[in-house]
């Protein structure tokens, strides 16, 4: 978030945006905040600014989680939005309820997303006052517990930042761990404790690399809801629930494909929409794969008739029929964002993507009939024995879906994850990336938008991705050496013969 979004909210003599005012005046527009005051406090912390994290259904369920057990409380903090304004203002680290320091709570708990995410923990532990490295405390600093997507892939980069991780799921097992660390007499007992007590629980400062199993939640906690609407994110003002767990499908790049964590787990309609507040002005559903719910459309339809705005998290191409796009109009939509995944259908079949030309030319004329402004569509390039034929053929097929209604393509790098069957891919490299992407845009000449994510952080999340304990240290020296590409490519130079060391030749 830049500074000139924030306007003059409590402008300090030097320029810089009082961290505290800041906290006030978005405390003051949120709906649903839980304030609690307790024996056991828990800083619950999202490592990016608040607008991403307040858009986090599973930050939000774990916040509710904490506070709705008796004696114990969560308040939530954020990386800020310019570290640079709390230096020069002298700020710490702040949870937004109390406006207490992090540094001084006796358990931080993280939420990590993602591996580029490992840069936000470090930042966020040292602006506490927390030595970013879990060898380095000791029983004066808090413990540090660690969660979130992450942990369904590769948390080992994460370790070394962690006194112990809960892997998959933590509906549930959040209270388990946390009972265990109140109680506990100094952080070796806890961690003692954890690793002999809690399965899901890895404490690496035990296990080594060895990682226990995911974590599931019962089914009778779902669905996971957000307690907290505000205007100030990306899902402005947007309450949040799921209308399923998990995803039926194989598609091969995937974390969540039906291996996982037992499947598709999905939620009556009934208990979908009784969980909605009354005064909720826009609905969003969340899960792996929304779409795939088999009475998705009367959801759509029964919120939209209600005066609702509806938003879905994924919209698999297959399931996108007439009656489904003409509810998701109804319910305030300007555009369909579907996934196209592979840049050619040979590739498709390959990573198992159940996508077909038939399915977006289709949905290309609905979107059209039904007067919706345009059509985006996510696909990766640099996926195995990808050709500039491939290319080629996503060049010819835009260019086709373009002419039938305006086009809109999202383009990512391929990045391998652990977990699934593509794991151990090599990545493609970012010049061949790059020049993919070279050739998208001259075939495309104008005619379709086209927004690519950056290839040398895709490399970098690779190397992370892949990595292990020396990876994620790595991005240690890469934070305090600047945080830019460079820093983090010389972070991985040093490394010795690990999996970064060896894909240094795919860098440009």
């Amino acid at each position: 978030m830049s500074l000139a979004w924030c306007g003059g909210w409590g402008r300090d003599t030097i320029g810089a945006v009082d961290p505290r005012s800041l906290i006030k005046t978005r405390l003051a527009q949120e709906i649903g905040t839980l304030h609690k005051d307790a024996a056991e406090p828990v800083a619950l912390v999202y490592p990016s600014p608040y607008h991403v994290g307040m858009s986090s259904l599973g930050f939000q369920t774990i916040y509710r989680e904490i506070n709705a057990r008796p004696g114990r409380s969560a308040a939530r903090a954020f990386l800020p939005d310019s570290i640079e304004d709390h230096l020069r203002t002298r700020t710490p680290l702040l949870t937004y309820e109390a406006q207490r320091p992090v540094g001084d709570y006796p358990v931080v708990a993280l939420s990590v997303a993602y591996e580029i995410e490992l840069a936000g923990v470090i930042q966020t532990l040292e602006l506490s006052g927390i030595p970013a490295l879990a060898q380095d405390r000791s029983d004066r600093h808090p413990f540090v517990l660690c969660g979130g997507p992450l942990t369904n892939s590769n948390p080992l980069p994460l370790a070394p930042f962690a006194d112990a991780i809960l892997m998959g799921e933590a509906d549930q097992s959040v209270h388990a761990v946390l009972d265990i660390v109140f109680a506990a007499r100094n952080r070796q007992d806890a961690l003692t404790t954890l690793a002999r007590e809690v399965p899901a629980c890895f404490v690496p400062s035990i296990h080594g690399q060895e990682l226990p199993h995911i974590g599931q939640a019962d089914d009778e906690l779902l669905p996971a809801w957000a307690p907290i609407r505000t205007p100030n994110t990306e899902l402005s003002d947007m309450f949040l629930l799921e209308a399923e767990r998990g995803c039926s499908r194989g598609c091969q790049y995937c974390v969540m494909r039906r291996s996982t964590n037992g499947g598709m787990r999905i939620l009556p309609m009934e208990r979908i929409l009784a969980r909605i507040p009354a005064d909720a002005g826009k609905v969003g559903l969340v899960g792996a794969a929304v779409s795939d719910h088999p009475k998705i459309v009367e959801i759509v339809d029964t919120l939209a008739s209600q005066g609702r705005k509806v938003s879905l998290s994924s919209l698999r191409p297959d399931r996108l029929s007439d009656a489904f796009i003409a509810a998701l109009k109804k319910g305030g939509a300007r555009a369909i964002t579907t996934a196209l995944d592979a840049s050619s259908q040979r590739l498709r079949d390959r990573i198992d993507r159940k996508a077909k030309e038939s399915h977006f030319l289709r949905i290309a004329e609905r979107v059209k009939v039904h007067g919706l402004h345009h059509l985006k569509v996510y696909m990766m390039v640099g996926l195995p024995d990808e050709t500039d034929a491939d290319i080629d053929e996503l060049i010819g097929f835009a260019t086709e879906l373009s002419k039938i209604h305006p086009l809109a393509l999202g383009v990512s790098p391929f990045v391998a994850k652990r977990n699934t069957p593509l794991d151990g891919t090599a990545f493609a490299g970012i010049e061949l990336v790059e020049d993919r992407l070279d050739r998208l845009r001259r075939g495309l000449q104008g005619r379709v938008e086209l927004r690519a994510t950056s290839a040398r952080w895709a490399w970098v999340e690779y190397v992370l991705a892949q990595g292990s304990l020396a990876e994620g240290r790595a991005v240690l020296d890469a934070v305090r050496g600047g945080g830019k590409f460079s820093a983090y490519r010389r972070a991985f130079e040093a490394l010795p013969n690990t999996r970064a060391r060896r894909t240094l030749r795919v860098v440009a």
